[in-house]
Order: structure tokens, then sequence, then C-alpha cells
């Protein structure tokens, strides 16, 4: 199942060492030449492998892209507090999540991820060099999964910086030529158009499997499903506001590196028959379907399920997750267990609708703005941690009471301080994504594969696109109704018009998506950042109205949370590291920078 993994292991451990009899035959084993390395599949795959490792894990960041938006509340610590302040810089060499001024987190991290692509082209070539080594079979399919891996590698980078240096050879030093290796940026559209040109080769040529499932010696890999899923995503980006227009969000672009310049409203569409393609290829379990059991699917025994696009192995210990220690509530039974980190705000709060589909705005709704967590859709209860949840995970021994609100008779740990420590700061924790079987602060113990992109998406980016490209047709209806319906919510009302359709796409993506780093991008490609993350925040302080013996009535009390926020035009794209343009000249800066 997890054979990427242990491979992967295997080059960490024993540099040198293959399964394979031939590689164990070699008598010198401290010099690794191209024609031992690319000598067969077994002794191949060992390099490829090394590529799958070098996927983010976004399991081990204290930090995720959430961090970033006005969904979570995050620790003054992280890089996301400098960058919510308007703190960025060319000048950052730091891509960690502490403190750093690069960007959003480390998925600006240019040396990292232009040596993924590299090590990409490398095993594009020799493979082909040495073809007679490997059977027909094998070698289309791996050629493959380093297209899809490149292309997915640049399209981590291009949401962040815009058009980038399209580099496919191996470069040759040999003969001393330096000027070979300074790339250009090229053109947002030119990137975007290698991106899905690449991805459109590995959906063509059909070597792959439309997906894996649990025991399949491949589970892991590239898959025919992840790449289309990957190319209606990267072209539903690029449809959005911020880049198809005239100008671009970051405003005048001479080099056309953020945007494309002009409007185009058949990118909609172009989208939209991507996303199609997918439901009506794979979708409707074929193989990919919404998988029935939402609070269960991101469980390690649910691996590879039918709404699983594209995810990242994960071996508990070895090679673990140690998600489970960030997040979550700090105190579970009166003892400390993990860092808090994931603190939904009340504006994501209030997203979460009543269980009867309407707006907790909606005076039909029976919402009790001073019983506010009564009655609300089932989602609510899955994911978020509110004052007097019930919290059993598996691990524990008994189900606790998780109360955050200030109360002088019986105070709770959790009790929320407006603080420099780990208790949340907003009220409210998330359990969302959680293993139920790993115990908080035993490292990465964690076995559960991180999602990159779960069939979800495919249904409401295309109701987006669609909707965009011609309005809201049945089939936006119907896309959109799939993910209420798993939900437990009711179908849309009918005649909805255009807009009060993407107001319900744009609300349905943030609560559906919430806390699995979708929201940063939906701010950035909608243009919505400039008018959505200038703002302050809110927490939930709960007091008694008498509270020296609580003998009066709890008051719920939207509170702001005092943390600056800032967005400048020129944030909707990150900067080009001033290292990158010293060493290459021809290298040229995002606007504002």
């Amino acid at each position: 199942m997890k054979r990427i993994i242990y491979c992967i292991l295997l080059i960490i451990l024993m540099p040198f060492f293959s399964c394979t009899k031939d590689f164990l035959e070699n008598t010198d084993k401290t010099k690794l030449t191209d024609e031992m390395q690319w000598s067969s599949e077994g002794n191949a795959d060992i390099f490829l492998n090394d590529v799958y490792g070098a996927l983010p894990n976004y399991w081990n960041q204290p930090e995720n892209l959430d961090n970033f938006t006005d969904d979570n509340d995050a620790g003054f610590y992280y890089t996301s507090y400098n960058w919510k302040q308007g703190i960025v810089s060319p000048a950052g060499t730091d891509y960690t999540v502490w403190g750093g001024i690069t960007g959003s987190g480390d998925l600006t991290n240019w040396p990292a991820t232009f040596t993924a692509i590299r090590k990409c082209n490398t095993f594009i070539a020799k493979v082909q060099t040495y073809a007679t080594n490997f059977s027909e079979t094998w070698r289309k399919k791996r050629l493959d999964e380093a297209r899809f891996l490149r292309a997915f590698f640049y399209s981590e980078l291009w949401m962040h910086l815009g058009g980038l240096p399209i580099i496919t050879t191996v470069p040759d030093r040999s003969n001393g030529d330096s000027s070979q290796l300074y790339y250009p940026r090229s053109t947002f559209a030119e990137t975007v158009d290698f991106i899905t040109s690449d991805l459109d080769t590995v959906v063509r040529n059909g070597n792959l499997s439309a997906k894996y499932n649990h025991g399949d010696a491949d589970a892991g890999r590239a898959t025919l499903g992840a790449a289309l899923a990957l190319k209606g995503w990267i072209q539903l980006y690029a449809a959005s506001p911020a880049f198809n227009t005239a100008q671009p969000a970051v405003g005048v672009d001479p080099y056309h590196v953020a945007g494309y310049g002009q409007f185009d409203v058949n990118r909609w569409a172009v989208a939209a028959a991507t996303l199609k393609q997918f439901i009506d290829q794979y979708g409707n379990g074929h193989p990919y379907s919404l998988f029935p059991d939402l609070s269960a699917l991101w469980y390690e025994a649910n691996e590879y399920n039918s709404e699983v696009l594209w995810d990242r192995q994960v071996v508990a210990v070895t090679m673990g997750s140690s998600f489970e220690q960030y997040g979550g509530p700090v105190w579970i039974n009166g003892a400390y267990y993990t860092w808090g980190n994931y603190n939904p705000t009340q504006e994501l709060v209030d997203q979460f609708r009543m269980a009867n589909g309407k707006r907790i705005e909606d005076p039909a709704s029976g919402y009790n703005p001073q019983n506010p967590y009564v009655g609300r859709e089932p989602r609510f209860y899955q994911w978020i941690v509110y004052d007097g949840a019930p919290y059993k995970m598996t691990w524990m021994d008994k189900q606790d009471t998780i109360y955050t609100r200030i109360d002088k008779v019986h105070p709770s740990k959790n009790q929320i301080d407006f603080g420099t420590d780990d208790v949340s700061n907003t009220g409210y924790y998330f359990k969302k994504r959680l293993n139920p079987l790993v115990r908080p602060g035993g490292g990465t113990i964690s076995g559960a594969n991180f999602i990159y992109y779960r069939y979800t998406e495919i249904l409401l980016g295309y109701a987006e696109a669609q909707n965009e490209a011609v309005g809201p047709d049945a089939s936006v209806y119907d896309a959109v109704n799939q993910v209420r319906a798993r939900g437990g919510l009711p179908a849309l009302p009918a005649s909805l018009s255009q807009d009060e359709m993407r107001t319900a796409i744009s609300q349905e993506r943030r609560v559906e998506l919430c806390f699995e780093n979708k929201r940063f991008y939906d701010l950035i490609r909608w243009k919505t950042a400039e008018q959505v993350l200038i703002h302050d925040r809110h927490g939930m302080k709960i007091t008694n109205t008498v509270p020296e013996n609580n003998s009066g009535v709890w008051k719920y009390e939207p509170v702001l949370l005092n943390h600056p926020h800032v967005f400048l035009p020129k944030m909707y794209l990150n900067p080009i590291p001033q290292d990158v343009i010293d060493r290459n000249p021809r290298v040229t800066q995002n606007p504002g920078y």
C-alpha cells in the first residue's frame, strides 16, 4: 500500500541499496553511475520515489494556509502574523513557518520546488536515454507519473508567484557556458499552458490507472483522476477575477507574469468543460464519488476512499504526521495535549447554517444568538469544538466536555483568556481531520495520508465555472446540491440569480473546505482579499451576568481579537526571492516589490 514511502526510507538509510539482485552485485557501492542508476526498473523507481518524497507533507507544519485567512486566529510567532501586517519582503530566505517574511509559509520555496522539478526532468531524460532497460509498459507509466509530478510542483509555486521559468531539460554544465542556466520567467498564460499541457499529455496517453485503492501495489502514485482534477483546478484558478482581467489584482504588470492582461469569459467555459469531463468520465462512482461519512473521510482506515483524488503518502512514526499535536483542544480531561493552533474565528462559525439550511441571519432560521450552538447543521458538530461541546476521540479513556466560557465558579483550563498561551483566543477549536486513534503529543505517530484534492472540489469547481460561463443551469444546482445533501442540508432554493448562486457557492466552499488550505486561494483568486483581509476578527466571549455564583444567564458576546490585518494589492502574489534575481538577472520581480 505504501511501498513508495518504504523505498524512500531505503534511500535515507542505505543510499546505494536496491532490492534488485543486479544492483547488489555491483562491487563498488560508493559510486552510483548512470549505468547503475538506470540499469533496471527497480533502480529507476528508487529515483522517482525520491521525487514523490519531495511532495509537501502539510500535516507536519504547525502553520497552514488557513492561518493567512479570516477563518483562523494564529499565533504571533508564525509567518502568517507578519504577513497579515503586510510584512513580506523579497529579501527573506526563511521558508519555514516561524516568523519569516517570504510570504505564505514555505509554499514559496523556490529552491526546493525547482530542485524537485529538476529531478522530474532528469528522470524523464534518463528513462528515455536508457529506454531499452525498461519494459514499454513500465516506461510509459513512469514517464507520465513524472510529467504529473512536474506539473504539480509547478502549480504549487505558480499559485503564489505567477509566471515561472519553464524548464524541461537537464542543464549541461560540462561546456562551461552558464548562460543556458538563466531562464527568464514565462508569462502567466504561458505557465498555465505549460502545466495544463503536461497534464493533457498524461490524460491523453491513458497509461495510468484512473484511481488506486487499498492494497494496490501502486497506491499513492499519480493517476488519471489526479491529472484531470489538477488540470481543472488550474483552469478554474486562472479564469478567476484576480487574473482573468485587463489589469491583474497586483496592479500594473508590464511583463504579464501576474495575469492574462485581458478578460475572456471563455476561460470559465474551458474550466467547466474539464471539470464536467471529470464528472462524466470518472465521477458518479466510476470510480470517484462523495464519501458518505464526512466525519471519517480523513481517517487512516479510509485512505484511498472514493472521494480522494490526490494525496500524500504517510507512514506512522517512520514518515508520519504530527498534525494532532498542533490542533484541537489544548486541555483534555485536565491534561495538556495540543498547541491549539487552529482556532476558528466567529466569522467562520457564523457561516455554518442552521439544520433547516437557512443562514443564521435569516429571521426564519430559528437561530438564537444567546443560545448559538443549538440547531446547527451537522458539519458544525462534526468539525467545530464550541463551548459545552462533548469531546471524545477513540484514544481517550472517557468523554470530556470542552468549556471556553469565563467561569469564576467552575473555571476551565480551556477558558478563553486572550493571552499568548496555547488556549484559543476565539473560544473555539476544531476537530476536522484529526486522527481519532492518535493521542496528541506523541510525535509523528499518525499514518493518515494528507489529501491535496477531493471529489467535492470537482463538483463545487464545476458549479462555479459553469455559473460564471452560462449562469445557474440545472447542472450547477445538481453539483452544489450533491455536496449539500451529503452535508445534511436541503437543496438550494430554485430560481437563484447568477449573483445569488455565486454567493451560495462561495459560502459552500468556505464551510465544506474549511481548514483544508483552500480559503486562502479562494480569497486570492476571487480578488476579495482586499476587502476581507483588512479587518480584525472576532472570538466569542461567554460570561454569566452574575459571575459570583452563576445564578444569572450566560451572555454570548462577539469580541474583537485585536490582531492587526493589512492587505496590499502586491500581496495577491508573493515576491520572487531576491537571491534568485541576484543569481539570474533574467528573472523579473513581481509588481509592487
